[in-house]
């Protein structure tokens, strides 16, 4: 639902905030008022094609803000998410446009930067204008097909025709690889042959850069380590025994002295300590010599195995300079030549049953799309009648509705291979033809607003927006024109643009277009909601002109007072 609707500086329109409701909403006014202008600023938040002109004259831009409401579930939310942007559940979508005076625009959704396709990519989730000049909608035969689809109700038969058709791609898609690979020239098989032979021959193996290059290191700074081991152990042992000696002759000395004085006394016992203090050191000192001796002999490296280490590794890495991929990915690069020439090999047997899976794939396809087919014809025929009812009392009885289902296999697709075209008749014996080529500007506006009352309730959510519907017609004909309206309406918020007392006298809110002079010698546009007398004295207005008899009134109080 279109919550609200802020104009400023569009055209005559300097300040205009507009708050809608649900129901029929009718917007009345004397020519030139500035409806026009009105939708124009709604089509400019919308994403429509900006004119400069649309800046009013002395303003350096024109600004519309448009605010909707939308049931959980909107095309609009998806459209969004793709987008990345973000839209908080219950919370409106506000889209804004802003057209600077040289004619460049720019757009925000949730005041959130955006470009203007994407505007126009919801203007026509949102909202359905239907204007007797509207290039859009039922005059572009690309939604014909939507518009039946909607009607026919066969969800089932397009989610089958969708998924068939997704098996007949992927099948396409596999045998036009196994195609593309039969078809390798010899220089490319040889390639493969040689580039494949290289990689056996190499034969990686996964986490062997890491070691290689760890091991390479490791030998790298192995002879110095050897040299620095050496020295640490001569200054272990030293000339003549070194350390080790001295501690054994200096426990020899302590034990004579004890043996000359005895254990007893202050000086055995620190000689004692002495003795027990010298034997730990020589067995931790042992223990050191052993650790020496056992870290020289994991220095005892391979002669050569330096220059082997990093001839590997440099091979490796070459590999990968080559092909361009990590070393981490040569055994799989290994796999993938393999597999290709193996498909090469294998192409004619690879091929056929491609074939065979496409063609099985076609048939699947193929049933469901006639099935598509002929629910669309018999929906077709159910629409053209329905059409035809509505369009008698709008003075279209002469009127006659083709719904031609035009199938052709060459246009398959998703949604299947049928081409849907609305055309019309508009007087007995004169031919079918395009809506926008055989019937004027009224009958298109009526003829839209039939086909909207059949599809009602079929477009969720959906804004509709009729521009003088009813011009050229009164009396009884604008009578039926504002029952469908009204009925229309009950499905999604409705919104007309009428000069007929008929119509705005069923509307549920009533809004009166106003120009008036502004103090600075300007022209102000405005819009007014009525309520009450003032809205029985628009109708009347309406009726009569300019003059409003209380005959006028009382017509008007009875107009309003009829259930549409």
């Amino acid at each position: 639902m279109l919550q609200s609707l802020s104009i400023r500086n569009v055209v005559l329109i300097d300040t205009l905030d507009a708050a809608f409701e649900s129901g029929l909403c009718a917007l009345t006014g004397e020519t030139g008022a500035g409806k026009s202008i009105l939708l124009g600023a709604l089509g400019l938040a919308l994403g429509e094609r900006a004119d400069r002109a649309q800046v009013r004259t002395g303003a350096s831009e024109a600004r519309a803000t448009a605010e909707f409401a939308l049931p959980g579930g909107h095309a609009v939310e998806t459209i969004l998410a793709d987008a990345g942007i973000d839209v908080e559940p219950d919370e409106p979508v506000v889209l804004r446009r802003r057209l600077s005076e040289d004619g460049r625009s720019r757009v925000y959704i949730n005041d959130q930067a955006a470009s203007v396709g994407l505007l126009r990519q919801l203007g026509e989730v949102l909202v359905e204008i239907h204007g007797q000049h509207d290039g859009r909608g039922l005059m572009d035969q690309k939604t014909h097909l939507g518009y039946l689809d909607a009607y026919a109700d066969h969800a089932d038969l397009l989610t089958a025709c969708l998924d068939a058709w997704k098996a007949v791609s992927a099948a396409q898609q596999r045998l036009d690889d196994l195609i593309t690979s039969n078809n390798a020239t010899e220089s490319e098989q040889d390639y493969l042959r040689h580039a494949l032979g290289e990689l056996d021959t190499l034969d990686p193996h996964e986490g062997e850069e890491e070691a290689l290059a760890d091991e390479r290191q490791f030998l790298m700074g192995a002879e110095r380590a050897l040299g620095d081991l050496q020295s640490a152990q001569d200054a272990l042992r030293g000339d003549g025994g070194g350390l080790e000696n001295r501690l054994n002759n200096a426990l020899r000395g302590l034990d004579r002295v004890r043996e000359q004085i005895g254990e007893g006394g202050e000086a055995g016992k620190a000689l004692e300590r002495a003795s027990a203090a010298i034997d730990r050191a020589l067995i931790e000192f042992e223990e050191a010599s052993e650790a020496l001796a056992d870290a020289g002999h994991a220095f005892d490296v391979e002669p050569g195995r330096l220059e082997a280490v990093e001839e590997r590794l440099f091979a490796l890495r070459g590999a990968a300079r080559k092909h361009a991929v990590p070393v981490s990915e040569l055994n799989d690069l290994r796999n993938r030549f393999s597999d290709q020439l193996q498909a090469i090999d294998d192409a004619g047997e690879l091929i056929a049953e491609a074939e065979k899976a496409l063609k099985s794939a076609r048939t699947v396809y193929d049933a469901a799309a006639r099935a598509l087919t002929q629910s669309r014809l018999e929906a077709g025929q159910r629409l053209e009648q329905q059409v035809a009812e509505e369009l008698v009392p709008l003075k279209m009885d002469k009127a006659r509705v083709c719904v031609s289902v035009i199938d052709d296999p060459e246009r398959s697709g998703a949604r299947g291979w049928d081409k849907v075209v609305f055309e019309v008749s508009t007087n007995p014996g004169s031919p079918f033809g395009a809506l926008d080529k055989i019937a004027s500007g009224g009958e298109l506006s009526r003829f839209g607003l039939a086909l909207k009352v059949v599809l009602a309730g079929r477009e969720q959510g959906l804004v509709m927006v009729f521009d003088e519907v009813d011009q050229g017609v009164g009396g009884a004909v604008a009578d039926a024109v504002g029952r469908r309206l009204k009925r229309l309406s009950r499905h999604g918020q409705t919104l007309v643009v009428t000069h007929s007392p008929q119509v705005a006298a069923v509307a549920d809110h009533h809004w009166k277009i106003e120009k008036s002079d502004n103090a600075d010698g300007g022209v102000r546009t405005t819009l007014r909601l009525l309520t009450g007398d003032e809205r029985r004295e628009e109708v009347a207005r309406m009726l009569s002109g300019a003059d409003i008899t209380d005959a006028a009134r009382a017509q008007a109080d009875a107009l309003m007072a009829v259930e549409a």
